[in-house]
C-alpha cells in the first residue's frame, strides 16, 4: 500500500551527448608573457614600498609638528610670565 512504484527499466531516460566544436587557437603574439609579469610584480612592490616609506615620513613630520607647536606654546606661556613679574 505505501510502496513507492518504480519506473520500468524501458521508461529510462538516456542521457544525451552534446558535441563541442573545437576552438580555434588563439594567435600568439610571439613573445613570452613571463619576464613581464616579473616586472608588474615588481613594480607593484616598489610602489607599495614607496607608499609606505612616504606615509612614515608624513606621519613623522606630522608628530613633529605637533611637538613643535606644543613647545612654542609652552615657552610663549613661560616668556610671557616672566615679563608679568
Amino acid at each position: 500500500m505505501f510502496r513507492p512504484k518504480l519506473p520500468d527499466v524501458s521508461t529510462l531516460p538516456t542521457p544525451t551527448v552534446t558535441h563541442q566544436q573545437p576552438q580555434a587557437p588563439v594567435a600568439s603574439a610571439g613573445r613570452p608573457v613571463a619576464p613581464y609579469v616579473g616586472i608588474g610584480a615588481g613594480a607593484v612592490a616598489a610602489v607599495v614600498v614607496v607608499g609606505i616609506v612616504l606615509t612614515a615620513l608624513l606621519a613623522a613630520v606630522a608628530v613633529s609638528a605637533v611637538s613643535v607647536a606644543i613647545a612654542a606654546v609652552v615657552l610663549r606661556s613661560l616668556v610671557n610670565g616672566a615679563h608679568k613679574r
